[in-house]
This record gives C-alpha cells, sequence and structure tokens, in this order.
C-alpha cells in the first residue's frame, strides 16, 4: 500500500492542485492534506478525488501535521510519501522509487534529484550539519567558505550517482513504513526545519538512507526564513533544539557518519559541476 501526506499552510490552490495531479499519475491509495492554516479555504481540494482525506488541523508544525497521517498507516502501510505542496514532476517517478526500495530490503527511505524552477540543481543530499556549517550558510558570505560549504552540501558529489546519505531534503521523502515503526516518526519537538536531518539521521543509523538521482522533481524552494524575521526566528530555535539533542561541538557518531560518507562520495572536479546551490 502507498499513501502520502502534504502538508501546508495558506498554500495557494493551484499550486496544491498542481502537486496532487503529479501524485495522482501513480499508485498512491490515500494522500491526506493537513491544513494547518488558520481558515480551511482549501477544504473544496477532497473534492478533486476521493482518495483525498483533508484535515483542516492546530498548527503545530511540519512534522507533527505529517506525523497526522503517518500514525493512520503505520501499522498496516507499506511506503509512504512525505512531499511539499511546492513540488511537482513530469510521468510517474513514484513508480521507479517504489521499484527501487521495494527490491532493497535494506533501504528505509529514498529522495529524488532535484531542481529549481531556473534549472539549477538543488543540493538536496548532505552531510550532517556542525553549528558552523548552518552558521556560515545562513550569515556568512559562502565564498569566503567555499570548500567548507562544497563538502557540506555535498557539491562534490556526482549527482547522477546514487548515495547513502545521512541527510535529505524533506521536500520529497519516500519511507518504508517499516522503517518509521523501527526508528519513529517526525519528532515533534522541532516545529520547522530540522526535522528532515532528524528523522533521516535516525533511519540512517540502521537502514540505507538513499539519494536517488535516477528520477528527478522541480522544487520552487521560497526559503521563507531568508525573507521573515518570523521565520528566521523559527529557524534559529529549533536549529537550537536540534543540537541540544544530538550536541553541538561534541557529537562523535556526526563524525563517523559523515566520515564514512565521505568515503563514498563519487568525486567530481569543480569544471565538471553542474550549476547548483543550497
Amino acid at each position: 500500500m502507498l499513501t502520502a501526506s502534504i502538508v501546508v499552510h495558506n498554500t495557494p490552490a493551484l499550486q496544491l492542485e498542481r502537486a496532487l495531479e503529479c501524485l495522482f499519475r501513480s499508485d498512491v491509495s490515500t494522500v491526506y492534506v493537513i491544513d494547518n492554516s488558520p481558515e480551511d479555504t482549501l477544504c473544496h481540494i477532497k473534492s478533486i478525488d476521493d482518495r483525498i482525506i483533508y484535515r483542516h488541523v492546530e498548527n503545530n508544525g511540519f512534522g507533527a501535521g505529517h506525523n497526522i497521517a503517518i500514525r493512520e498507516i503505520l501499522h498496516d502501510g507499506d511506503f509512504h510519501i512525505v512531499m511539499n505542496a511546492d513540488v511537482y514532476w513530469d510521468g510517474d517517478i513514484v513508480r521507479q522509487m517504489i521499484g527501487y526500495i521495494g527490491s532493497r530490503e535494506d533501504v528505509g527511505m529514498i529522495a529524488p534529484k532535484a531542481f529549481y524552477p531556473d534549472g539549477d540543481l538543488q543540493y538536496s543530499c548532505r552531510m550532517l550539519p556542525a553549528p558552523a556549517d548552518l552558521f556560515v550558510k545562513r550569515f556568512l558570505p559562502c565564498c569566503l567558505f567555499k570548500r567548507r560549504m562544497e563538502r557540506y552540501l555535498l557539491a562534490i558529489h556526482n549527482h547522477d550517482e546514487t548515495l547513502n546519505c545521512p541527510y535529505l531534503l524533506g521536500s520529497f521523502l519516500l519511507f518504508r513504513v517499516k522503517a518509521l515503526r523501527e526508528c519513529g516518526m517526525f519528532d515533534e519537538r522541532f516545529f520547522m526545519y530540522p526535522e528532515d536531518i532528524d528523522i533521516t539521521r535516525r533511519i540512517h543509523e540502521k537502514w540505507k538512507t538513499i539519494y536517488y538521482p535516477a528520477v528527478s522533481i522541480v522544487h520552487e524552494h521560497g526559503a521563507a526564513s531568508r525573507k521573515s524575521f518570523k521565520m528566521l526566528w523559527i529557524h534559529f530555535t529549533n536549529m537550537i533544539k536540534y543540537f541540544n539533542k544530538w550536541g553541538w561541538l561534541s557529537d562523535k557518531k556526526r563524525s563517523v557518519i559523515n566520515k564514512t560518507l565521505l568515503k563514498n562520495v563519487s568525486f567530481v572536479p569543480q569544471d565538471c559541476r553542474p550549476q547548483g546551490r543550497g
């Protein structure tokens, strides 16, 4: 059984309808639309297809919203997609992803290659971040720390090659439900932002978590924390919670996981890399 969930907050109806249209090209049995908006202006969306379950709920965050859906399929589901409303793709990429994860019993989750609407590659598989990585990326000119950012964002990796990666961006994730049962759902202490790092890391400790570039999506990626002080504050406070959980300067597991990751990176010279950004 394949299910999916999309968490929305003041999302344009046309954007959500486009995402649903992409999903319904596959054999998805149920799509949960979890609406965190103040008003249920998207309630009409359930009339589009009888596979849609619409829930208007209190806004407890991105991960908490997806957990509403995951709890309903946790004990009898096979595969579950977590995705943003601001992604879209051509064809039926889900079938190919199901074929990959379904034939490999050691894979707990996978994510596709991602592009921005302008065609640039999005660095959607990354090292586990240290506090300095996120501080540099958010507040300092990355050109001054180019080598560090290239490593953290895995710009050094050939993004046409699969990679068992401990951090996959949460815009589109395909989970084996068995891995969610074993490792847990999204950690609801994180309102927004580090929940994808946390869940990939937990699953990566027991399963393979695969960046899978045989298929791709387009991710519009609003980068709200760069445009709104409120969202920047949410980002900042939730990253503090993440490092409080896993460790700040002392995180031995992070060091071991990242060293193993770098040994398996398929290195590509800078002059051969596609245009990309994080």
